[in-house]
């Protein structure tokens, strides 16, 4: 649930009678699972994957697409949280640490590891005021930086939390000659820097998809072991949950009645579900409401971020994140990624009532931020490629300042009354990237003590999609280019499909090569055939889809009124366009671009 946004509303775009997408088709052949899910962020999805390989017959919807909301507006960031540890959440940097190098080993296609650098500018400041914060999570008075006394011990602790099975090196501390010869457009009374490694997910979008597809395949495993009954896990995007009553299934006598809508046709038909997983983020509350069950669980803070095309800056960064406290308190961070800089991140109470988009004060703060560190360095509005905002599903705070909520988890459980048919409904309060698959871990072992089943498989070392076999090292990585290089594919293409994909681009390969084949016009990154692929098996339901979570096209700033317009004819083949449609489709997706992320295309609707 959640304000009207025209990502997740119906369109123009509405398929011709006859050609139902399969993922709704699926659904509706029969309408019944042990378990739906509500929610396709990251945290919904893991959750399916995890009942799927389980053996349990689920279901996933989700309103929009998937990895659309908070999930879509992350800071790309795998990582312990250094500074959840003045909160006194040592559970949650401990899991976090380790799960962030499970992630580095079971999806190396897409997490990386990150060298990250804080500047610092005293050396024992705010010794006395973060106890303070230590008990009262809150500012006490004008912020006081930290100096390098606490950062020194925050990263020692930090380091301990990763001695069992450790994947990167521990923090190093220079002083400022040190600093400045490694970091020259430093703030020149830079009196230290603490270097330390986290990690990075560069396409948050895919890894969310390589997670749905593995429970989707586990789905198909379960029903071919069952004498080819149809899959146990299915899942679709553009499906939104209306309402639920305590109608129980009638062939089990269990469980409740939810009323589905596809978005992308108004067409609504009923669903019935044992136990029902709300995944739905800042939205959890407004999914309960829908189904009559009013709840007050969540608080969530909006956090936006800007992109920018700035060579001096990306050099400036010298391939690190630069993670630093601005001179309000809050951490922020400048984040080279690829040939662009990602800046953030803002983290102020959200209006619920409007969309979150990234406001003219806050990119003022970004700029500001970037001169507090690299004062040489000018900064403008042209040279902004993208912006990016989301709610943090946060638990509700009341008096507490946002920057000190927790970002910890827990789950709530509401069973119908003895005696009385309903669903058992389990809601996600909380949750954060980094600890998506042992938070899904956790949803599971739940759902299965509610369901009577036991687990059967571990995910904690279990490959992630294309991470499956993904080379090793830079030398495995160009051997599998060079072997699966072809005829009209160059190393830079194939480079690019290994990227995307993982591994699972050998999948994608051999269909390219099974027909006529030829890379768009508008730019090289994209085919004919590879458009068709993830229409065929990506569930792309608008063309922002694939400008926004299919690629990194949008974020990177290369979507051009061309490009809407070829992706768009390419499209409305497979996805059964009119030429109505595909016009509605570009002005959609300009729309979406313009309002929610300041892109501007100037497209002529063809």
């Amino acid at each position: 649930m959640g304000p009207k946004d025209p990502t997740v509303q119906p369109s123009a775009t509405t398929p011709r009678p006859g050609t139902e997408r399969s993922s709704v088709h699926h659904l509706r052949l029969r309408p019944h699972a042990k378990v739906l899910v509500v929610g396709g962020g990251i945290n919904g999805v893991g959750t399916f994957r995890d009942l799927a390989l389980q053996g349990v017959d689920v279901a996933l919807v989700e309103r929009g697409d998937y990895c659309q909301g908070a999930s879509g507006a992350s800071s790309h960031m795998i990582h312990g949280g250094i500074r959840y540890l003045e909160n006194g959440e040592f559970r949650l940097v401990r899991e976090s640490v380790v799960e962030r190098n499970r992630l580095l080993k079971i999806a190396p296609h897409y997490v990386k590891p990150l060298q990250t650098t804080i500047p610092i500018f005293s050396t024992f400041s705010g010794i006395l005021s973060a106890p303070l914060r230590f008990l009262t999570h809150k500012q006490q008075g004008k912020p006081k930086e930290r100096g390098a006394f606490l950062i020194k011990l925050g990263l020692s602790l930090y380091d301990s939390f990763s001695r069992d099975g450790g994947t990167v090196p521990r923090h190093q501390f220079r002083g400022r000659d040190r600093a400045l010869a490694e970091l020259p457009d430093l703030r020149p009374d830079v009196k230290y820097a603490a270097t330390y490694f986290d990690a990075s997910v560069h396409n948050p979008e895919r890894l969310t998809l390589d997670v749905l597809q593995d429970g989707e395949k586990a789905g198909r495993s379960n029903s071919a072991a069952a004498a080819g009954q149809a899959s146990t896990a299915r899942a679709s995007n553009y499906v939104s949950l209306q309402s639920l009553d305590n109608r129980p299934n009638p062939g089990t006598g269990k469980g409740g009645t939810v009323r589905l809508r596809d978005e992308l046709t108004g067409e609504e038909f009923e669903f019935t579900a044992d136990v029902i997983v709300n995944t739905t983020g800042a939205w959890v509350d407004l999914t309960n409401e829908a189904m009559g069950t009013a709840s007050s669980f969540m608080g969530g803070t909006k956090g936006s971020h800007i992109v920018l095309d700035h060579p001096e800056l990306l050099a400036a960064c010298r391939g690190r994140e630069i993670f630093f406290e601005h001179t309000d308190g809050r951490i922020v961070l400048i984040y080279p990624m690829g040939d662009r800089v990602l800046v953030g991140t803002t983290d102020v109470d959200a209006d619920m009532s409007r969309d979150a988009v990234c406001t003219d004060e806050e990119i003022d703060y970004f700029f500001d931020l970037v001169g507090h560190v690299f004062p040489n360095i000018a900064v403008n509005r042209d040279q902004i490629v993208y912006t990016f905002s989301g709610v943090r599903p946060l638990p509700r705070h009341d008096a507490t300042q946002p920057g000190f909520v927790s970002r910890d988890y827990r789950i709530e459980t509401r069973r119908p009354a003895p005696g009385d048919g309903g669903a058992v409904v389990l809601s996600l309060v909380g949750g954060k990237w980094t600890t998506f698959r042992a938070l899904a871990e956790h949803l599971t072992n739940d759902v299965l003590a509610e369901t009577g089943q036991v687990r059967k498989v571990s995910t904690a070392q279990l490959p992630i999609g294309g991470g499956a076999g993904f080379p090793a090292d830079e030398a495995g990585i160009q051997q599998w280019i060079k072997a699966h290089m072809g005829a009209g594919r160059d190393a830079d293409r194939t480079a690019g499909l290994l990227t995307r994909y993982g591994t699972r681009a050998e999948a994608v390969i051999e269909y390219l090569d099974a027909g006529e084949d030829r890379p768009l016009r508008s730019t090289r990154e994209l085919s004919v055939r590879e458009l068709e692929f993830m229409a065929a098996n990506e569930q792309v339901g608008h063309l922002v889809d694939v400008l926004i979570r299919r690629t990194s096209l949008a974020f990177r700033g290369l979507v051009t009124g061309e490009l809407l317009n070829e992706v768009a004819e390419i499209l409305a083949v497979p996805l059964h366009w009119d030429a109505a449609a595909r016009s509605a489709e570009i002005r959609h997706a300009q729309e979406v671009l313009e309002r929610l992320h300041r892109v501007e295309t100037h497209s002529l609707v063809a």
